[in-house]
């Protein structure tokens, strides 16, 4: 589901269900989750196998994955990832750190958001164009899908800034590849001043989303060039 939203040099690994029934933490990762409910650990441990499962790929020996600043992970020398998790499905995605500048990715359950949550993230335009939307195409959960476009927005724009990003400091404009289909693109326009990426500081993060399996996921990309 994640690998067709990400370009060919991004190395992907997902698991459904109870397939983390191999996963063991390192040291250093169960004190990060020691007095966390059962849950959390589990989940914790599911994307990590994803990540180190995906850091084969690349040819990058499997190693811990310890939580930086604000949580996001302490991805290995030249390489750019991302990880998400929800109940019943968790993804890694990585790449060699000179093909990407940045990668975030998010997957959420293709249900309402929690009463109240929309309005706290959402900006006046992003509500009514989730709105029109919502009436083309009611199977889909527009609302969660502009909160996890919101979420892989922060996950790329982190590890360039290393500063908070928040939820009304993006506008985030999605859209259908195609009457019928459920999958598209979608812009995020920064209303605060964007990432330095070599010669050009970037003003809008570009993405990919889908809905498949009752989940929606999506995914931002942010090259050098």
């Amino acid at each position: 589901m994640i690998e067709e939203l990400l370009p060919d040099a991004v190395v992907t690994v997902e698991a459904y269900g109870d397939e983390d029934a191999e996963a063991v933490l390192y040291p250093e990762e169960a004190a990060v989750v020691a007095r966390a409910v059962d849950k959390r650990r589990r989940e914790f441990a599911a994307v990590r196998l994803c990540a180190r499962r995906a850091m084969e790929k690349l040819g990058v020996a499997a190693q811990p994955l310890v939580p930086g600043e604000r949580g996001a992970p302490r991805w290995p020398e030249g390489l750019a990832g991302s990880m998400t998790h929800c109940d019943g499905y968790c993804a890694a995605a990585l790449v060699r750190a000179a093909d990407l500048a940045s990668l975030g990715i998010d997957a959420e359950p293709n249900a309402p958001l929690p009463d109240g949550v929309m309005a706290a993230v959402s900006l006046p335009g992003e509500a009514q164009r989730v709105s029109r939307l919502s009436q083309e195409r009611p199977d889909i959960r527009w609302d969660r899908l502009l909160f996890s476009a919101k979420e892989s927005v922060y996950k790329a724009w982190f590890p360039l800034t290393g500063k908070w990003l928040d939820f009304t400091e993006a506008d985030i404009d999605l859209h259908l590849d195609a009457p019928g289909r459920s999958g598209g693109g979608f812009s995020a326009a920064l209303l605060v001043p964007g990432p330095q990426v070599g010669a050009r500081r970037v003003g809008v993060f570009e993405g990919r989303w889908t809905v498949e399996h009752g989940l929606v996921a999506t995914a931002v990309t942010v090259p050098h060039g």
